[in-house]
């Protein structure tokens, strides 16, 4: 493997390889951060300075505006080019919007507990396609921390060991798989390396689109603020090139193989969750509250 990234160390490569992650840090500063957070909690409706208006533990934020990371995070960009294998195999603007993951108490009335395969809620995103080994509509996952995330508040578990189960589940299944379809305690029962997401804001996680995850409880009570948007790729992934990019190089190693050709055995299909019609309504209510302040 030629060390020709943009800003990755191979030691960075490796581990992405490894554990299926890499966190870039510093790609913005609180300042910038705040420019899109500010709104937050006129959106939500809730008064930062008491609790007792918080009445949803967890909520996830629809979109308003939207950054073309190139511009406000040159570094995350960088890096993103560099796993999937270059700025040509991205679907361009790649931007990020402000639909904010808001963690306010989940599970804050329980004790801790930490990251294992019996955790609630493992997942692989992608709600809104049938998934193959191929799928272009998720070449990575994010987790843009808008946030500090301390231990105990809100992070994100990461099932680091997941590509593996994953990569083998979807290769055994060329007709796709639709969203609900994953066994997902079966997936995440192969796995035993699990991490807790925790940084500063402005860090990026850059995970592979097989890790499964989960949200974590928020015992801190301190408000959490990410977002998670997927890196689409201009075309399906191959894993039969002479050059496979980190993602695709993560799948073969997954499998077992050097090389691998694959074909989805039925069309690519698009899934319209619930999620984007609870999110319009959400979108039309933060839009008049934000009208009533700035009026």
């Amino acid at each position: 493997m030629g060390s020709g990234y943009r800003i990755l160390s191979e030691d960075q490569v490796e581990h992405f390889l490894d554990r299926g992650f890499v966190v870039i840090r510093d790609c913005f500063t609180p300042e910038a951060a705040e420019e899109y957070t500010g709104t937050i909690w006129t959106r939500l409706g809730y008064d930062p300075d008491d609790r007792s208006t918080w009445a949803e533990p967890a909520i996830h934020l629809p979109v308003h505006r939207e950054v073309d990371i190139k511009e406000f995070a040159p570094k995350a960009w960088d890096a993103v080019c560099d796993l999937v294998g270059g700025e040509d195999r991205i679907e361009q603007p790649y931007n990020w919007g402000d639909g904010f993951v808001v963690n306010l108490s989940k599970g804050s009335e329980l004790p801790w507990s930490p990251p294992t395969a019996q955790s609630p809620e493992w997942h692989k995103d992608g709600d809104f396609f049938r998934h193959f080994l191929d799928s272009p509509e998720q070449g990575l996952l994010t987790l843009v921390l808008w946030s500090d995330v301390r231990h105990q508040g809100g992070a994100t578990f990461v099932a680091a060991d997941s590509v593996g189960p994953v990569a083998r589940f979807l290769a055994e299944h060329p007709e796709g798989v639709l969203p609900d379809e994953f066994p997902y305690p079966d997936l995440v029962g192969q796995c035993s390396d699990f991490v807790e997401a925790t940084g500063r804001t402005g860090d990026v996680y850059l995970l592979h689109p097989y890790i499964l995850h989960a949200k974590a409880q928020n015992l801190l009570r301190l408000p959490r603020f990410i977002t998670n948007p997927p890196v689409t790729l201009a075309e399906p992934m191959r894993f039969d090139r002479p050059d496979p990019s980190p993602v695709e190089q993560a799948v073969l190693r997954g499998l077992g193989v050097d090389r691998y050709e694959f074909t989805p055995a039925a069309p690519r299909e698009e899934v319209v969750p619930e999620r984007v019609l609870r999110q319009a309504r959400m979108k039309a209510e933060e839009e008049a509250r934000l009208a009533a302040r700035s009026g």
